[in-house]
């Protein structure tokens, strides 16, 4: 595969030439630097005949290993008489007969720095004879094109690649080697080589750790290998920007649910975006859709179906209260379809508005709560999935109890059982009450709802009270008596669930004994929980 091996030798050779480093030695400082210098050179190439006669070590290994030593030679060579005319025989000597721990030189010849090489050497092994594993695994990479003096980048990242089988891992490349293989590196050569992004990078090996770092999180977002082209013109985006701010722009985009890989595409096309606030301006949800263009007749019927949701909120929260007013897909479109630059130019058209009082009144009233750092965080968890400021929000805000962070995990365990988030959101601004239970009690509810019920989960849009109720002592109870009744032939009305369940014992009596008079009395002795 020419390409395949071209791109590897132009990125190796690259790499190798300018960002490679000579630490000092600080046991033989006071030699002067030319001395010093010929001086680590014969023990470098003492050292390589070493490993490869004595130790029996391939050439290749023990060359790479033996060039790229210097602070591990620091201390052998300080115990030398420092003559360069007898030094390399007083040197092989020296190794003859004082043993030397091979992967402390191993470790720094692949890139491991003095400070962290400690953290990597295997306990009570200093040969190895001992354990071959982490110097065939180098190998393996070697081989495949990977710079042996780099590889240390990929064992801080991941030491366990090096505890692999050599001829599984050799195996596990050579599939790698294919057409995907052959898009990434032309996409590399794309990024690098034609839009010249190569020149304009510093010359270290963490200035191109780093923009590695974010072109793959673009690949992490799904984005197909063949975007390379894309990538080069927008090249700015991995020299302008810290990976920090493209992880929490991808993130804010993330939260809108929609396919990742375009959210990777609307970055590259328009990478202005990541130069926006989207965390601390406020904005007035109302207000914000008319300057997305929202129309009249569709921002009533939004205000009248969502009214928990309207109000004051927070830029960082939109992609939930988009989610909250299921415009989520209609917002995305918009950035995607060359809208991108409304996100960048919103403000408020005046100081106030949207301003609730009711709502004002009830922060007031938080703040001078005995708990109200307890308080503002269960607000915050509302306001986080797409509640706005207003008073419907302070009223659910009392209804549900716990800790913001207890309540969040309801939430999402509610969302990732199948229910939409604007379903969702809907559901709790009627019945609150559902995130007061706790996620294992509400797991259990669901399964009974479905697999003992036969419903579906959707059924909890028309029912959200249903979560509410006792599990053990009110739905199991009165479903399967009802259940009963059908089954033989006692009752022929089709009692819905919540009538079934949110009927007070009083009326409940009163219409089994309508269904028949002895029938209370074979719910009292056989299915109510206060039959013991």
């Amino acid at each position: 595969m020419p390409f395949f091996s071209t791109t590897i030798s132009y990125l190796g050779t690259y790499l190798s030439r300018n960002l490679s480093f000579l630490p000092n030695s600080s046991n033989i400082s006071h030699i002067s630097p030319k001395k010093r210098s010929q001086l680590i050179r014969l023990a470098q190439a003492v050292l390589t005949e070493y490993f490869q006669y004595t130790r029996s070590l391939p050439f290749v290994h023990a060359e790479h290993i033996g060039k790229n030593s210097f602070y591990s030679l620091d201390d052998p060579i300080s115990k030398i008489e420092l003559s360069l005319s007898t030094f390399p025989k007083s040197f092989e000597k020296f190794l003859m007969y004082h043993p030397i721990n091979e992967f402390e030189f191993f470790f720094e010849s692949i890139g491991i720095t003095r400070e962290e090489i400690s953290g990597f050497l295997p306990p009570n092994k200093i040969f190895f004879a001992e354990d071959r594993r982490v110097l065939n695994a180098a190998g393996a990479l070697s081989v495949f094109g990977f710079p042996w003096n780099k590889l240390g980048i990929l064992c801080k990242a991941e030491a366990s690649i090096f505890n692999k089988d050599a001829d599984d891992l050799s195996r596990r490349l050579c599939e790698f080697k294919g057409v995907e293989a052959r898009a990434l590196f032309d996409d590399l050569k794309r990024i690098f080589v034609d839009s010249d992004l190569g020149s304009l990078v510093e010359e270290n090996v963490d200035s191109w750790y780093e923009i590695c770092r974010k072109i793959r999180l673009f690949y992490d977002l799904g984005c197909e290998k063949g975007i390379g082209e894309l990538m080069g013109k927008s090249r700015n985006i991995f020299l302008e920007y810290p990976e920090d701010v493209l992880v929490r722009k991808i993130d804010f985009f993330c939260r809108l649910n929609v396919r990742k890989a375009d959210i990777g595409l609307l970055l590259l096309e328009s990478p202005e975006i990541l130069s926006f606030d989207l965390e601390a301006p406020v904005i007035s949800v109302m207000g914000f859709l008319k300057h997305f263009g929202l129309g009249l007749q569709k921002s009533k019927s939004v205000a009248r179906m969502y009214p928990y949701v309207l109000g004051r909120n927070k830029m960082a929260n939109l992609p939930h209260v988009m989610r909250a007013l299921d415009l989520h897909e209609w917002f995305f479109g918009m950035m995607r379809n060359g809208n991108h630059h409304l996100l960048g130019n919103y403000v408020l058209s005046h100081p106030d508005e949207d301003l609730d009082k009711d709502y004002m009144d009830g922060l007031e009233k938080i703040q001078c709560s005995t708990t109200p750092v307890h308080t503002i965080n269960k607000l915050n968890f509302f306001h986080g999935i797409g509640f706005g400021e207003n008073s419907l929000t302070m009223k659910a805000l009392e209804r549900v109890h716990g800790p913001s962070s207890e309540i969040q995990e309801r939430f999402d365990f509610l969302l990732h059982a199948g229910l939409e988030f604007s379903k969702l959101c809907t559901m709790i601004s009627f019945t609150a009450k559902i995130l007061n239970q706790k996620p294992e009690i509400l797991e259990r509810k669901v399964d009974f709802l479905i697999q003992e019920m036969g419903l579906s989960l959707q059924y909890l849009h028309v029912f959200p009270a249903y979560l509410c109720f006792n599990l053990e002592n009110r739905i199991k109870p009165r479903c399967r008596f009802h259940a009963w009744l059908a089954e033989n032939g006692l009752c022929t009305t089709n009692y819905s669930l919540g009538s079934r369940i949110a009927t007070s014992d009083k009326s409940f009596m009163a219409r089994l004994h309508r269904i028949h008079p002895a029938i209370p009395k074979l719910w009292l002795e056989y299915y109510s929980p206060q039959k013991d």
